[in-house]
């Protein structure tokens, strides 16, 4: 058996709020896979960077020079993210094995038929490796995409491979900047599949309508307190929750170009027609967000979970929360932290054990989960000053082709 790697993921979500970095101590192979994280850090973008990726991945202020730059400059902050993390973790460079980088989505395209035909994540991985020296694998959606899947969630691969229960049922849902849910069977029911699916809207649509609320004057609603001062206009949520997107089946992905800007303008505009306050309008849009994922496990979960594991920004938000309990009354709503993981960081250590196994030539989506006409070994590897000497410790090893 080969040493274990040590492994930074990272991550930047769809809010576009920063990087998150996890550096992690991985060994083992599934159904034995043994992770560890040793250090995170976030890192925030300032409000202008920020505004600059939303403006990228929007089609009427994209301007291909501008995304061009935005690429290398991004790649550029996740090669100093890297840097930072193994300072802060008392690590040096020469230690780390393999970075895995999600990069910054930008851009995620589904057609009528609910088909992903596109997908873009930028943060240039050729100057990752060239700042670091270390191997990057990057680009994890574009291949399962290639084999008809939607590229995502991957996050709930890893959830399949950690985070199953003895007996029961669990649906982990990330409240990130879209929703999304990796719904598990317990480990007694080996023969039963997951399911996984984004559900809809999350905090993308609410931050950009509290952006347009306030005037600019506030990016998000902190600890759901403008929400909690509302109340929902129950009759406006029902109409919301007749969207197309709603009745679509699994697997279906979706991104800011549905639940982003142009839709909480466009709502905020609705509220105010109606005649809510900003409050009113903005618990009627965090109980939508609550509402569609309620839904979705009623409609689509094989058995409604008993247990609801809650990552993301969202996790963080009690009115939503509150909204949440109050949709899943026979549910368990628990945090990651509640398990033994880290939720704020969870993204990153996903990434990272993904490229551990895309190293070993190990697939890292099922078809159950992405729809996928067959599971794919995701990423593109780009080499780093490691890469002969990583090769040599683990693929090309003697014990690494020694029948286990």
């Amino acid at each position: 058996m080969t040493r274990p790697l040590y492994v930074v993921g990272l991550m930047s979500g769809t809010s576009a709020d920063g990087i998150d970095a996890a550096l992690c101590e991985i060994s083992g192979a599934p159904p034995s896979l043994q992770v560890r994280m040793l250090a995170a850090q976030s890192t925030p973008f300032e409000h202008d960077f920020q505004r600059l990726i939303h403006e990228q991945g929007t089609l009427a202020t994209s301007r291909i020079d501008a995304l061009s730059r935005l690429h290398f400059e991004l790649g550029a902050r996740f090669g100093a993210a890297v840097l930072a993390l193994l300072d802060q973790a008392g690590f040096s460079p020469s230690q780390l094995d393999l970075i895995g980088l999600h990069g910054q989505t930008v851009w995620h395209e589904i057609d009528l038929n609910g088909k992903a035909v596109a997908s873009l994540q930028i943060g240039e991985a050729a100057v990752v490796a060239e700042n670091t020296g270390i191997t990057t694998i990057s680009n994890f959606r574009a291949r399962d995409i290639a084999a008809g899947g939607q590229g995502a969630p991957l996050t709930s691969y890893i959830d399949w491979l950690l985070l199953r229960h003895p007996t029961h049922w669990r649906a982990v849902q990330n409240i990130g900047g879209i929703s999304n849910v990796t719904l598990l069977p317990p480990l007694n029911t080996p023969h039963a599949l997951p399911v996984a699916f984004d559900t809809g809207p999350g905090n993308a649509l609410l931050d950009e309508a509290v952006r347009a609320l306030t005037s600019g004057e506030k990016s998000l609603d902190l600890d759901g307190a403008m929400a909690a001062q509302g109340r929902c206009d129950e009759s406006w949520l029902s109409q919301l929750m007749e969207h197309p997107y709603f009745q679509r089946r699994g697997p279906k992905t979706t991104g800011r170009e549905l639940f982003g800007r142009e839709m909480a303008l466009r709502l905020v505009s609705e509220g105010h027609a109606r005649g809510l306050s900003a409050e009113a309008t903005l618990a009627t849009l965090t109980a939508l967000t609550a509402t569609s994922i309620a839904q979705a496990y009623q409609a689509y979960a094989p058995v409604m979970p008993a247990e609801v594991i809650i990552g993301g920004g969202g996790g963080h938000n009690p009115t939503l929360i509150a909204m949440l309990r109050a949709r899943l009354p026979g549910a368990q709503i628990r945090s990651h932290e509640d398990i033994g993981m880290d939720t704020d960081n969870k993204e990153a250590l996903v990434f990272a054990v993904l490229a551990y196994e895309s190293w070993f030539g190990r697939h890292g989506a099922l078809p159950a989960l992405t729809g996928a006409s067959h599971a794919s070994v995701l990423g593109d590897i780009t080499p780093g000053k490691n890469y002969h000497p990583l090769l040599s410790q683990t693929l090309f090893a003697p014990e690494a082709s020694s029948p286990e």
